[in-house]
Order: C-alpha cells, then structure tokens, then sequence
C-alpha cells in the first residue's frame, strides 16, 4: 500500500542531486542525531569519525557535490534549511576542518577526510554510504550503512519504514487507486483524503504547503533567469536560460518559437540553478527539477485565476510519482534517467491535464505517454555533473509532458491500449536490464565519450 506523503516527495533544499547530495545530507544528519543520543561513557572512547562512498556516490560524488553534503549533515545540517553559501564554503576549501563536537567527543572535519570506496561492487543500492564511529578497537563504536534511494530519501541496513494511519483510499498500484474514482469523488479529493488521514492535516494546510511548493518552484526559476555567466565545475557550461528567455520577449519572432523559449527557459533556469547548488524543489528528484517547476511558472505567471486548480494539480501530479517510486524507482543511479526525467514529465503531465479539468483516466493516461516517451533513457552525466546532458533534458522532458498532455483527450480514452501500469513495470524491468554504466556513473554514454 502506498503510504508516501507531499512533504516526502516534494523536498526543498540544495542541489544538484537528490540522492546524492540531499540524500547523503539527510543520512550525515541521521548519523548526527544517533551519535548525540549515545550514552556519554561511549562517546568518551570515540577517536575519529569515518565516512566512506561506494557505489554512484564514490563514481560520480565529487561532482555531485556529495562529499560536501554528508559533512554538511554530520555538522548538524538539513537539506530544507542549508545555506548555499554553507555548501560554497565547504566546497571552496576542502581541506579547512570544522569543529565536531558532541559531549565528550572532540574531532575536526574536513570534506577531503570523506573517503571515496570502491565503484563497482555487490551493494544492496548503487547510492551507498557508511558512516562509523571508531575508538581503539577494531569494532566500530556506532556504524550505519545508509541508501540514498533516489527524490532525497534515505533507508539503511534493517530499516522498516515507520507504521503510519491507514488511508480511506487504499491503493498499490494505478488501477487500484482509479477504483475510488467516482462521479461525485475526482481523482485529487481521492488523494487530498489520503494525505489529511496520513498527515492529520487539513485541506487548507495541505494547500498551504503545496503554495509553498509553487514559491520555491517559481523563485528557483525567477533567480535562474537573473543569471548567466558559467556554470560551478570544470566543464565551464555556459548558462543559457536568461537568453532563451529573452528570445521569448523579443515580439518580432514567430508565435510557436517564442511560446517554446519561455516554457525551455523556465526549465532550463530551475536546472541550472540545481547545477548551482541552490536551492530547488525535487519532482520527483533535484536533477529534474526543472520539468515540473518550468510548467508551473509558466501557468502561475499567465493564469493566476487558477491558482486553486494548479494546487491541484500539483497533489494529483504527486501520486504518479508516488507509483513510479513503490513500483519501479526514481533513482538514476538505479533506473537511468528515465526514472527522473520521465517520471517528472509523467507528473507534469498528470498536472496539467488536470490543470484543465481532464477527467481520471485522461490524467492516467497522459503521465503514461510522457513516461513511455522515456524508457530506456540513461543516466550518463558528463564528468560527474549535473549538467551535460541534464540541463537540456529537463527542458524536452517539460515538452513531452506538455505534448502528452495534448494528446491524450477524454474522447481517446477508450483507444488507449497502454495503461500506467504497464508502462512503470516496462521501466522496472528496462532498469534492472539497463548496463550499470549508464545509471548514473559517468562511465558510459555521453560521459565516455566526451571525457
């Protein structure tokens, strides 16, 4: 039964990765947390602190920025709260040490101590990361083995997710969840039910924090415009959305070319903003960030009239996500790009049909053409980043999503002959055949052949 909520799925903090830098950030603070809560006579015998990546996260950590971001958690902070210019700092000088201390335990903490294991290897999540307190002996003092699983959550080893009220609309899978559809009941009160029964929140919250979602969404695009020069790394990209956008104003150019410059430069300003390490809103991951926040900047800017229907949208957008990550993934590192990418344009999809006012079963079916329209897509970022060729891809994953919204009316409903479902297990069963080197590792595609 899916139990996730909006607050789980829809996280604000740094980029330029969900699961490998807010991820590991949530995981370092985890340790954080345990460690202030052993009993002190322990904490006296602790003599260092080790963290160790494997997997995607040692292959691709350095620019992922994921170093920095686990020594940001063991400092004590969290993703929602981090200061950019925190991540600026400690990225600028990774020998500087920073004071740890927990009661009796004193130690310093630089980023370059994170240790980066091995990349290839029998891991139970190719997002690994150990984090141990170590004394004199060779047994640790308190040691987690933590998974980044990909939209910023985090399991370790004997996790058990926490119990949480049964939902008045149960469902594990897309043709279960449209069972509670009925006239008198639409596809969002089905989902805002369930999340006041998992949240204990009411409609008005709920809709608080979603208002929430769209300020942080539409301010990583608003700042994404407002800048340009070249982007954090040593691929030294030139950010390009403040002159698409500008291509957008020039009233001289053809109707379809402008129209398609705004919605591409609103993407691609919330990408290169995550590229930044600022602050972004995952949906359903930091990396395509940009597909879901593009849309809703656009509709926000030109249709204010229906705010409460992109509200809505927004919570009915969720519930795709919901399915993709219960049923399949949303990691790259675990199912390439067609779990970010195009689960962010099933989402968008999903919105914007019911942003119109499309029934159920338009709304499923949209998010399962923007989905099919990604399958099979790898996960191959250039050198570690999150840029080439990420940047670009949230940009035509926002088209797809708006192309699959268009062509998937109510009168079409009935020809439909692929139902959601079946597209998420096509993307399961495409990911566990997917070759590890294109799941986010820089060791395969575009990032074999340009480094």
């Amino acid at each position: 039964m899916i139990e996730t909520t909006l607050r789980e799925l829809y996280k604000f903090g740094p980029g330029p990765s969900s699961s490998h830098t807010m991820g590991p950030m949530l995981a370092g603070h985890d340790f954080y947390k345990l460690m202030q809560n052993l009993d002190p006579a322990l904490l006296a015998q602790a003599k260092r602190l080790k963290i160790v990546l494997l997997g995607s996260l040692s292959a691709t950590g350095k620019g992922h920025g994921t170093d920095r971001a686990v020594v940001a958690g063991v400092l004590g902070q969290v993703p929602a709260h981090c200061p950019p210019e925190f991540l600026d700092q400690l990225a600028s000088d990774r020998y500087r040490p920073y004071p740890l201390e927990i009661g009796p335990f004193r130690t310093q903490l630089a980023v370059d101590d994170v240790v980066y294991g091995a990349t290839v290897g029998h891991f139970h999540h190719p997002n690994t990361l150990r984090l141990s307190l170590e004394g004199e002996g060779p047994t640790p003092i308190l040691e987690r083995e933590y998974y980044s699983v990909g939209g910023g959550f985090i399991e370790w080893k004997g996790y058990q997710p926490p119990p949480k009220p049964t939902p008045p609309y149960p469902y594990s899978n897309c043709r279960e969840l449209m069972s509670h559809v009925t006239p008198q009941r639409d596809l969002y009160q089905v989902l805002l039910a369930n999340e006041m029964a998992l949240t204990g929140q009411t409609e008005e919250q709920v809709l608080a924090f979603v208002q929430d979602v769209i300020s942080v969404m539409r301010n990583a695009a608003h700042h994404g415009l407002e800048r340009s020069g070249l982007l954090p790394g040593s691929l030294q990209l030139q950010s390009k959305a403040q002159r698409l956008f500008k291509n957008y104003q020039d009233e001289g150019g053809p109707f379809a070319d402008r129209a398609l410059s705004a919605v591409t430069a609103l993407a691609i300003a919330v990408s290169e903003e995550n590229a930044r390490g600022h602050v972004i809103c995952t949906a359903p991951t930091a990396g395509s960030a940009g597909v879901m926040a593009g849309t809703v900047h656009a509709l926000a800017s030109r249709h204010r009239r229906n705010l409460r229907r992109l509200r809505e949208g927004i919570v009915v957008g969720a519930a795709i996500g919901y399915l993709c990550k219960n049923n399949a993934t949303i990691s790259g590192a675990e199912g390439g790009c067609q779990a970010e990418v195009g689960v962010a344009a099933a989402m968008t999809a999903a919105l914007l049909v019911h942003y119109r006012g499309g029934s159920a079963r338009s709304i499923e079916n949209a998010a399962e053409s923007a989905l099919e329209q990604h399958l099979g897509l790898t996960c191959d970022p250039v050198g570690g980043y999150v840029q080439i060729p990420c940047i670009e891809r949230n940009a035509f994953g926002l088209i797809k999503a708006w192309t699959a919204s268009i062509i998937s009316p109510d009168n079409l409903s009935s020809s439909h002959k692929v139902d959601l479902d079946s597209c998420i297990e096509a993307m399961r069963l495409t990911a566990a055949a997917m070759s590890s080197k294109y799941k986010e590792t820089s060791r395969g595609g575009l990032a074999q052949v340009l480094c």
